[in-house]
């Protein structure tokens, strides 16, 4: 058994002092108490639990910091990055997206993330050949998983054509192609590529965007997840919202809701392009809306309607996407910023009960474990040991309490009070370093040397 004891613990009731936490051999909480801890217990300032990144493609962070500059069309968006990622994706091998992908789980366990849930849609050869293995690249996000410790949802993704009229992939798609037959055998063969995982990793299904997969592959999409979560782009630009009305004489948000069971189990990525009616529809089936703030800006996505989306009970989650930026607080920050920015106001998604900085948090770490399907996000008897350990000794969070802490650690701090950080128990992060960070670096280095020029 492992004792954690805090000074301030984030409960399900609330903030509580002097809190003893018992982590059993299997990666799952089994004691919760207040009072006395054995003296072997490993001592923490502040322990939270520790949310689940819900978006991810763990390749993209080999390319961040390279696609500032302006083309030469004069006007750049999320439609001409995506062609630079294009060319970039063509010369990666799997040695390399092992190595990307082990580098992208350190960032996120040394921000305070417990888990990497991965939209992983680079399948095939550069000229859309399957490997050997089908799973071959789902196999290396395993592994990367093994290297690093972190918690693991592996959502294979499907991913079928150019545009909502059936156009064939492009020349930048072709890796990403499977038909339904082959994407059942895909997902299969990723379900076995997790058996060599520890038991808290899990396995979805994520049928791209409705521009990206036929109608019927939606309804299909739930029975191969075999109970675990659905994710699907949803809503992120305006030209997919006209291509989509277009198509199906419906908006996104619209035609979803007419024409699939969205569940509890579904998470909608992004839904950046919303009416006020669709944010009340759509929060009303329970299905988590997965936010990537950082990324949405960097690409001038939009802004998520977050107050009328709280407002109506929906649940969230937040992920780093493009992984342009690996940093929890800095996605808690800049959701809560965008929304001050676009209503003129302050405070936009605080409570008169709760801080704006602890309900932010306690909603991406419910609805994190929901996206994931994964019983974390809260520290509680028989949950996984999600935790993360703030050090209340640094400069920003010295004498504080309550919410304080948290509204602190988002808006005035930053990742660096993250102390140690425990994924189903293992504890993968010490005193702010991942504890196999100086191999895991050398080899993304390696890995990345030769893809750079490809920009």
């Amino acid at each position: 058994m492992t004792v954690i004891r805090a000074d301030h613990a984030l409960l399900p009731s609330g903030w509580a002092r002097d809190v003893s936490v018992e982590i059993g051999k299997d990666g799952r909480i089994a004691d919760v108490a207040q009072g006395g801890a054995p003296s072997s217990a490993q001592n923490v300032d502040v322990l939270l639990p520790a949310p689940a990144n819900a978006h991810s493609h763990a390749f993209q962070r080999a390319m961040a910091g390279l696609s500032e500059a302006r083309g030469a069309q004069g006007r750049d968006s999320f439609w001409t990055w995506r062609q630079l990622m294009y060319r970039f994706l063509d010369r990666l091998d799997p040695d390399q997206v092992e190595a990307i992908a082990a580098f992208v789980q350190m960032e996120m366990l040394e921000a305070g993330y417990a888990t990497n849930v991965e939209f992983h849609y680079l399948h095939h050869r550069p000229d859309g050949h399957p490997y050997d293995r089908l799973a071959e690249m789902g196999e290396r996000i395993a592994a990367a998983a093994a290297t690093t410790g972190a918690g693991l949802t592996l959502l294979p993704v499907h991913y079928q054509f150019g545009g909502c009229d059936g156009r064939p992939l492009g020349a930048g798609q072709r890796r990403f192609g499977n038909d339904a037959d082959r994407f059942a055998r895909l997902v299969d063969a990723c379900r076995a590529a997790l058996a060599a995982l520890p038991s808290d990793a899990g396995l979805g299904v994520a049928p791209h965007s409705l521009r990206a997969v036929a109608p019927e592959a939606l309804h299909a999409a739930a029975g191969l997840a075999g109970g675990g979560p659905v994710h699907m782009h949803l809503a992120e630009q305006q030209a997919e919202v006209e291509e989509v009305q277009a198509a199906h004489g419906r908006r996104p948000v619209e035609w979803l809701l007419d024409n699939v069971a969205v569940t509890p189990r579904w998470c909608l990525i992004h839904c950046t392009q919303m009416t006020p009616h669709e944010t009340r529809g759509l929060a009303a089936t329970g299905a988590v809306a997965g936010l990537c703030p950082i990324t949405e800006s960097n690409l001038g996505d939009g802004i998520f309607d977050g107050a009328r989306w709280f407002d109506a009970g929906g649940a969230v989650a937040v992920g780093s996407d493009s992984n342009v930026r690996i940093s929890l607080t800095e996605e808690l920050r800049t959701l809560e910023y965008s929304q001050r920015l676009g209503d003129r106001a302050r405070a936009v998604l605080a409570t008169p009960e709760t801080s704006t900085g602890r309900r932010i948090y306690e909603a991406v770490c419910t609805g994190g474990a929901q996206a994931a399907g994964r019983d974390s996000g809260r520290i509680a008897q028989g949950a996984w040991a999600d935790l993360v350990a703030l050090d209340a000794g640094h400069p920003d969070m010295a004498g504080l309490a309550g919410d304080a802490i948290l509204d602190t650690h988002i808006f005035a701090g930053d990742d660096r009070a993250v102390r140690d950080v425990w994924a189903a128990g293992r504890h993968v992060v010490v005193h702010g370093r991942h504890t196999r960070r100086d191999e895991i670096t050398a080899a993304y280095a390696r890995a990345v040397a030769d893809l750079r020029e490809a920009l």
